[in-house]
């Protein structure tokens, strides 16, 4: 990690992130239609991962206040651990959530009336949310990474509570779908 602000750095790093931002944003849009192609032509379940991902997502928010609680102790090394563990279970959630929605189809949420306007609201927002909050938590870790901690602490006030927003209702969406998986 630089010593001081490194301002070339960053300037290396931010197409870096918008790069990996239109990739993955790609990725997650054609889900759908990649996965028509690939269905029934792969011969492996993979009906274990809803269950594996959302743990994974709630290792994430685990991880996240963990990162909390040890900036607001001072103790910034338990804090970039924190956050480079949020970082790498994100990924491997990415990678198997990917997977899973590319080689099986949907499950649909059964439930009637309130509680499918409350499943609707917290998908529509995880959804949303997750999608636009990528870009900015690539932000927030490089102002961290080239230094520049102020900018950091002004942009993680409000990116952190999405991340951990979107982080813990990954599995309550799970918990609503389960009981419709394999209908």
């Amino acid at each position: 990690m630089p010593t001081q602000v490194d301002i070339q750095l960053e300037k290396k790093l931010k197409p870096i992130a918008w790069i990996l931002t239109v990739v993955v944003l790609g990725l997650v849009i054609s889900m759908e239609p990649l996965g028509s192609f690939v269905r029934g032509k792969i011969d492996v379940d993979f009906s274990w991962l809803p269950p594996f991902y959302s743990t994974l997502n709630a290792l994430v928010a685990c991880s996240l206040i963990y990162a909390l609680v040890q900036i607001k102790n001072k103790n910034i090394v338990g804090h970039k651990r924190g956050i480079f563990t949020a970082i790498a279970l994100s990924i491997t959630f990415l990678l198997c959530y990917v997977l899973y929605h590319m080689t099986t189809e949907h499950t649909k949420f059964g439930g009637e009336g309130t509680i499918r306007i409350v499943y609707l609201f917290i998908l529509n927002t995880h959804i949303i949310l997750a999608g636009l909050i990528f870009p900015f938590i690539l932000f927030t870790f490089i102002r961290a990474y080239t230094n520049q901690f102020e900018k950091h602490k002004i942009m993680a006030r409000w990116v952190f509570p999405l991340w951990l927003y979107v982080a813990v209702t990954g599995p309550i969406i799970y918990l609503m779908l389960r009981p419709y998986y394999g209908q």
